[in-house]
């Protein structure tokens, strides 16, 4: 019985964690608009465009390969091209947020919390030129990982004392 209980919350913490985190980030940038409204003059607060709740995608312009001119054999020095497509930033982080719920859950249904500052620092180390280089990747990071170990130690911590006392 003790292995359904430890599946169920895994699964809960996992999976279940993927709409709690998305409602958060959507409270922040709620929260975000409607503080930039009331700076950038005038809106008021019940204007329903400051009440704007769709997370946008957050893109960074891609590298810019540098092109000879045409007609030079180097003298000229190198023209840049004009970027096709933005890079997404922080790919993948649907995959990460499960996988680290996961593990957060794990690590405390099996008494070793110790385990989840390895979580923290890989995902960390992982991320940090991303993070260096983009301040709204480090926030969207920051609170992701926030409510994500928040969901599963509490999916954890609740199945423990209620089901595997």
């Amino acid at each position: 019985m003790s292995a359904l209980w430890i599946t169920l919350a895994l699964l809960a913490a996992g999976f279940a964690g993927w709409p709690v985190t998305a409602l958060v980030f959507r409270l922040a940038r709620t929260i975000d608009d409607r503080s930039d409204s009331r700076t950038a003059g005038g809106a008021s607060p019940d204007n329903p465009a400051a009440d704007s709740t769709v997370d946008g995608e957050i893109t960074r312009p891609a590298p810019v390969p540098a092109v000879p001119a045409e007609g030079s054999a180097g003298g000229a020095g190198p023209v840049p091209a004009t970027p096709d497509a933005s890079t997404r930033i922080l790919r993948g982080g649907a995959i990460i947020g499960v996988l680290e719920r996961l593990a957060v859950c794990l690590a405390i249904l099996t008494g070793q919390p110790v385990a989840i500052a390895y979580v923290v620092a890989i995902k960390g180390l992982g991320r940090f030129a991303e993070l260096k280089e983009t301040p709204v990747a480090a926030e969207r990071f920051i609170i992701g990982t926030l409510t994500s170990l928040l969901w599963a130690a509490g999916v954890a911590a609740l199945a423990k004392v209620l089901f595997l006392g």
